[in-house]
C-alpha cells in the first residue's frame, strides 16, 4: 500500500503518470472505496447523509463517464483502469489534504489564508487532472489543461443543476 501512496504522490508532483499505475481491477476497487470515504467525509461536513450518498454516486458516474468517453474517442480504452485509478487516487489524496481547510471554513473561522490555501488546492487538482489527461492521451499540456478545465467546470455545473445547495442556491 505504501508503494501505491508514493506513486499517487509522484503523480501529484508530476513525476509519474497514469501509465505507471498497475493495471488492476482490485486496485481500482480499493481506490474507489478510499475515494468514496474521503468524499463522504468532505460532504458530510455540510450535507445530510442522503445528499452525501447521492452526490457521491453522481460524482463517480461523472468521473468514470468522462474518462471512459475521452479514452474511447481517442482510441485508447485499454488505459481506462490505469487512468481512472490515477484520477480517483490523486483526487482522494488532494481532497484528504483539503479536509482541515473545509472544516475550518465551515465553522466560519477560515479567513483569507485558509481561502488561499483552498484555492491553491483547487489549482493543484486542476493541474494534476491535466497532467493525467496529457499522459493518457499523449497530447500537449495546454490541450490537456483545457480538457481538465472543461471537465471540472462541467462536473460542477452538473452537480449544481442536480443539487442546487452545492451552488449555494436555496
Amino acid at each position: 500500500m505504501y508503494d501505491i501512496i508514493k506513486l499517487l504522490f509522484d503523480i501529484c508532483l508530476f513525476k509519474k503518470g497514469p501509465q505507471d499505475m498497475p493495471y488492476s481491477v482490485w486496485l481500482l476497487r480499493l481506490l474507489l472505496v478510499i475515494y468514496i470515504s474521503i468524499r463522504v467525509l468532505m460532504l458530510s461536513i455540510h450535507f445530510d447523509w442522503l445528499n452525501v450518498l447521492l452526490q457521491t454516486i453522481v460524482e463517480i458516474i461523472l468521473v468514470a463517464g468522462f474518462f471512459w468517453t475521452l479514452l474511447y474517442l481517442s482510441r485508447k480504452p485499454g488505459r481506462f483502469y490505469q487512468v481512472i485509478s490515477a484520477v480517483l487516487g490523486t483526487d482522494a489524496l488532494i481532497s484528504f489534504f483539503s479536509l482541515p481547510g473545509l472544516a475550518t471554513m465551515e465553522t466560519g473561522q477560515g479567513g483569507l489564508l485558509v481561502f488561499l490555501i483552498m484555492l491553491g488546492l483547487i489549482g493543484w487538482h486542476w493541474a494534476v487532472t491535466g497532467h493525467i489527461i496529457r499522459n493518457a492521451l499523449e497530447q500537449s499540456l495546454s490541450f490537456s489543461l483545457g480538457l481538465a478545465f472543461l471537465y471540472l467546470l462541467g462536473s460542477y455545473q452538473v452537480m449544481a443543476l442536480l443539487f442546487p445547495e452545492v451552488a449555494g442556491v436555496q
